[in-house]
């Protein structure tokens, strides 16, 4: 894949940057999250009890989703700065949680460019909207404004 600059990324602002690869969420998934972060709610870890609820089985944390977005975006199929040195997560400004994933879905983002500023010579700050599909669902299962930062 081809690379672009920082300047050349600034032009796309308010575009759609890309479509991720589709990750399945499977219930191995959601325990290792579960042991990673104490959250152990029968939702998402006692298949037996979920299915009993309205969801009809385990879904996988909210949090576990958003904590996918870097997986995701690394697959995403579109322009890729060159000659980073090093990013790093700076934070969202907004996360709402619209579906659960239930186990064994799979799910992709949709990536859009909302904002690209140099904070300082070669120190970029984007913010990308995130959508977050759940492959043969009509909602999904999220929408953040994801900041990061790199360096060039």
């Amino acid at each position: 894949m081809a690379t672009i600059t920082p300047q050349e990324l600034q032009t796309k602002v308010g575009e759609h940057l890309g479509t991720s690869d589709w990750v399945l969420v499977d219930q191995e998934m959601i325990n290792k999250f579960a042991d990673a972060t104490g959250d152990h709610q029968f939702i998402h870890v006692d298949e037996e009890k979920a299915k009993l609820t309205p969801f009809g089985g385990t879904i996988a944390h909210g949090f576990l989703t958003l904590s996918l977005m870097p997986l995701l975006g690394a697959s995403t199929d579109g322009p890729k700065v060159g000659g980073v040195k090093m990013g790093v997560n700076y934070g969202c400004n907004k996360v709402r949680f619209l579906s659960p994933v239930r186990s064994g879905k799979r799910v992709r983002s949709h990536i859009k460019l909302l904002e690209l500023e140099e904070k300082r010579p070669g120190q970029w700050q984007q913010t990308n909207e995130v959508t977050v599909e759940i492959e043969g669902e009509e909602k999904p299962a999220l929408i953040a404004e994801w900041i990061s930062q790199f360096f060039v």
